[in-house]
């Protein structure tokens, strides 16, 4: 009986958590967005610490930087998902060109039209059948080298960082020399 209510409970998290995600990505709609959180959500976007924390803060946050600064062609590859009780764990890779100025990713970084894949991982928690906070962590260093802004001596990989995520036999150690 308790593992057939863990896998409803499963099934009800991830199914609120797509809902948030296709009000973002796909609706751009932050009220839709907002309507699957809690009271007094919380966002983190780790490596550049945006995002907001309270629902009308967090609304405004979607709705004058989040959405309108996400390029067309953005893109989210699921990786992994652990689900417990009351939190969603997703590894993935975004995929988007930089065709515009994006300042929850990249705060004052100009349009490179550049196209970048980074591996990302969005750890989200539940009150309730709300979502209660999202800290979504990605490494910054392999952002800007994708951007051309950071210098090729530096031991980053860029776009490479994603291969040996898709494939286990991808070249390894590439940076020791």
């Amino acid at each position: 009986m308790l593992e057939i209510d863990m896998n409803k409970r499963e099934e009800q998290l991830i199914s609120i958590w797509e809902t948030h995600t296709a009000a973002e990505f796909e609706l751009k709609d932050a009220d839709a967005a907002i309507a699957t959180m809690t009271e007094n959500p919380v966002l983190i976007h780790v490596p550049v610490n945006t995002g907001a924390t309270g629902k009308e803060a967090l609304r405004n946050f979607y709705r004058d930087i989040f959405i309108p600064q996400m390029p067309p062609d953005i893109e989210l590859e699921l990786l992994t998902r652990t689900v417990g009780e009351h939190r969603i764990i997703d590894e993935f890779i975004l995929h988007l060109t930089h065709s515009l100025q994006m300042d929850w990713f990249a705060p004052g970084i100009k349009a490179t039209n550049k196209k970048l894949s980074i591996p990302f991982v969005g750890i989200i928690t539940f009150e309730n059948d709300k979502i209660d906070s999202e800290h979504i962590y990605w490494d910054q260093a392999t952002v800007l080298k994708q951007m051309g802004l950071l210098d090729n001596s530096l031991p980053v990989l860029g776009k490479d960082q994603c291969k040996r995520l898709l494939n286990i036999n991808a070249p390894v150690n590439e940076l020791i020399q």
